[in-house]
This record gives structure tokens, C-alpha cells and sequence, in this order.
């Protein structure tokens, strides 16, 4: 999964230290904080974040006000001290509700939702198809057609399934952050493969189906390919 984008507001500074090193532990979480609500919230009509972490009695805003008027694409868990708002938490379709203080196991489960949350909505934001230029048409290729994507000098051949490939002009970098991540593997500098399509794998070198020679794995890629074909059940 993506890295999540999170702004945390708390008007209690020793709130927002604990936040941060709890998001620290967990790895994969870029942390904003600010004690200052409006100021935060100007930062996330900025930048939209994935998730919001929200005290709900701050001096200057109410935390309930925050989560009515948070856009749409941001989930959101209130972390406070005031048990009393739960109900208002659930209400408003909050993640989780933690009440202060709480563990990091408890912070752990309540960011496991949220990753839940997240990746079901940029599945649903995903493209089905790809859309290329191949020479002055435009070519619409569905995303489960493609097997790999291969780089040629100046040109990408996108090879698919249904058979036949399509040669466009543009670069691997720039296709390949047009596939979705949880579809698509950049196994190489040079190469880009279906996880789907993948039949076996090495730590060298990726099979895929319907080519008979093996794609090999570039060095700067090996460690997270493998690791992510691992996961895969590849």
C-alpha cells in the first residue's frame, strides 16, 4: 500500500508528541500535527489529506465542527479525552474513537481501519482502463489486458493478454505511475508486470505468462519486488 498522508490536530502539545512517535512506530504514516485548529485545517483544504487525526474540545473549535466540514476524500479518528463524544464520533462515520490516553496497540487498531478504509477508496478512484497515444489515436486498454510493459528506446510496448501489443510514446517512469500499485509491479528499469500474470518467481527474475523467456529483476528493484511478490502469494 501507498504511503498515508495524515495531518493530526490537538490543541495539547504533549497529545500531538505522543501521536507523532505512535505514527513513527507504525511505519508508514506521513505526520503533520499542528495545535492550532485553523491553521490545520487551512493545511488540509491544501492538501487533503488520507487521514485526520481530531482532538474534539479544542479552545478555539470544536472537533465535531472539523469533521463536518472535512472533505470528503479524508477519513478521520478522534482522539480524545472526553468519552461522552463517542456516539457523535460513530454519527459522523469516524474511523475509531480513542479515548485519551490510550496504548499504541489500541492507536495500532484504529490505523488498521483506517488502512482499510484508505485502500478501498483508491480502488474505487482506480482507472479500469489505460489510456494511451499510439501514434496520432488514442488507445483504451483495460487494465486486467495487460501483462507487462516493456521499455524501447523511446517507446513503451504495453503487451496484452487478449493478444497483440500496442507501441507508445511514452516513458516507463510516466506509464508505469499511471497503473495502479496494487495491479502493477516495476520489476526493473525496463520492465513492468502484471501481478496477475505472474506465473513463478525469483529473487532474479520474474515469469510471466505468455512470454517464454523470463523478465529479470534489476538490483534496485529486487528487494521490494520480491517482497511484494512474497506478500502476493506469487
Amino acid at each position: 500500500m501507498n504511503r498515508i498522508t495524515c495531518i493530526a490536530i490537538d490543541d495539547e502539545p504533549l497529545a500531538l508528541l505522543v501521536i507523532s512517535r505512535f505514527c513513527e512506530r507504525c511505519g508508514d504514516i506521513d505526520l503533520t500535527t499542528f495545535s492550532e485548529p485553523r491553521i490545520g485545517m487551512e493545511e488540509i483544504a491544501r492538501r487533503k489529506p488520507d487521514l485526520v487525526l481530531l482532538d474534539i474540545e479544542m479552545n478555539s473549535v470544536s472537533g465535531l465542527d472539523v469533521a463536518h466540514w472535512l472533505p470528503r476524500e479524508c477519513c478521520f479518528i478522534f482522539t480524545t479525552a472526553h468519552a461522552q463524544y463517542a456516539i457523535d464520533g460513530f454519527d459522523l462515520d469516524a474511523v475509531d474513537f480513542l479515548h485519551k490516553p490510550f496504548a499504541y496497540e489500541r492507536f495500532e487498531q484504529a490505523i488498521d481501519k483506517a488502512r482499510r478504509r484508505i485502500r478501498a477508496r483508491r480502488r474505487a478512484r482506480q482507472p479500469d482502463t489505460l489510456v494511451v497515444k499510439q501514434e496520432y489515436n488514442s488507445i483504451s486498454i483495460p487494465m486486467d489486458d495487460i501483462i507487462y510493459v516493456e521499455a524501447m528506446g523511446n517507446y513503451v510496448k504495453i503487451v496484452r493478454r487478449s493478444g497483440g501489443h500496442v507501441l507508445s510514446r511514452t516513458g516507463i517512469k510516466a506509464l508505469s505511475e499511471m497503473l495502479p500499485e496494487d495491479q502493477f509491479l516495476r520489476v526493473h528499469r525496463s520492465y513492468v508486470v502484471s501481478r496477475r500474470g505472474v506465473e513463478h518467481f525469483t529473487k532474479r527474475e520474474v515469469k510471466v505468462e505468455g512470454r517464454e523467456t523470463p523478465i529479470p529483476i534489476g538490483k534496485l528493484y529486487a528487494e521490494a519486488a520480491y517482497e511484494a511478490l512474497s506478500k502476493s502469494g506469487r
